[in-house]
Formats: C-alpha cells, sequence, structure tokens
C-alpha cells in the first residue's frame, strides 16, 4: 500500500469554492478542491473534493474524501470516504471504502484490500479504459462497407 504522503495534512494544492480549472492537476500532495475542475487529478497524497466540488475527470490518490460531485472514476490506493453529499458517477477501485448514509454512487466498486488483488484489479481498469478510449477512433476509419 502507498504510504506517501496520506499523512501529510498541509495543502499542496486547492482549488477555491469560485474557481474554475480545465485541464489535469498532478500534485505531489494533499489536494483540496471545493470548486468546478473539468479534467483529472492524480495527487500522489490525499484528495478532499468539498460538498460544494464538481467534477468531471478521474480521480487518483492514496486517500480520498468526496463531499461533492465526481462524473468520472476513483481509484484511491488507501481509504475512501464517500459522504453523504456526495453523488459519484463512474467505477471506483478502493482499498477500504466508507460510503455514508444518503450518498449515490452509480458505477461499479471494487475493494481490493489484497496487495496482488489491488494490482490486477487496477491494472485490468487501466486496460479496459484504454480499450475504451481508442474505439471512437477505430469506428471513425474503419467502415466495413465503404
Amino acid at each position: 500500500m502507498a504510504s506517501d504522503n496520506s499523512g501529510d495534512y498541509s495543502i499542496n494544492t486547492i482549488i477555491g469554492p469560485n474557481s474554475e480549472f480545465t485541464g489535469n492537476i498532478e500534485t505531489g500532495g494533499f489536494t483540496r478542491i471545493d470548486g468546478s475542475i473539468r479534467g483529472n487529478v492524480k495527487a500522489k497524497g490525499r484528495v478532499v473534493l468539498g460538498e460544494k466540488a464538481r467534477m468531471k475527470g478521474n480521480v487518483t490518490g492514496t486517500s480520498i474524501t468526496i463531499g461533492g460531485v465526481v462524473v468520472g472514476n476513483v481509484i484511491a490506493d488507501g481509504h475512501l470516504v464517500i459522504l453523504s453529499t456526495a453523488i459519484v458517477v463512474g467505477d471506483i477501485i478502493s482499498r477500504r471504502i466508507q460510503a455514508d448514509d444518503g450518498c449515490f454512487v452509480n458505477g461499479r466498486v471494487a475493494v481490493c484490500p489484497t496487495d496482488e488483488n489491488w494490482t490486477k484489479t487496477v491494472s485490468e481498469f487501466r486496460d479496459a479504459q484504454g480499450v475504451r478510449s481508442a474505439l471512437p477512433v477505430f469506428q471513425k476509419s474503419y467502415h466495413p462497407y465503404g
């Protein structure tokens, strides 16, 4: 299990309450989002999406807490907390999960407590995502009947 910066509570990156951001974010530590983001977040530490957060993209982190809306996949290499105010529309992979009463999740959920199970599940998920992302290109370029 990854342990880098998961206990570090100093915020490295913050998207404030009335902020909008488009693009991918990669951080080396604690990331807090209270605004809107269209893009992926990949953190080597904790990620907190506050109750007002709105996100269209994938979230990857060591420990993730979701209080707002995420339309995308969530991969937590540690603990995932889905608060009662959260809406997650996408697949979830985590080693441990806590979902509060009242939250909404629409997608597949995989809880993988062992390293072997974690590695296999994440690898299969990423392979499937790669195939899905290539399909539209293939479908546009290949026309069997002309």
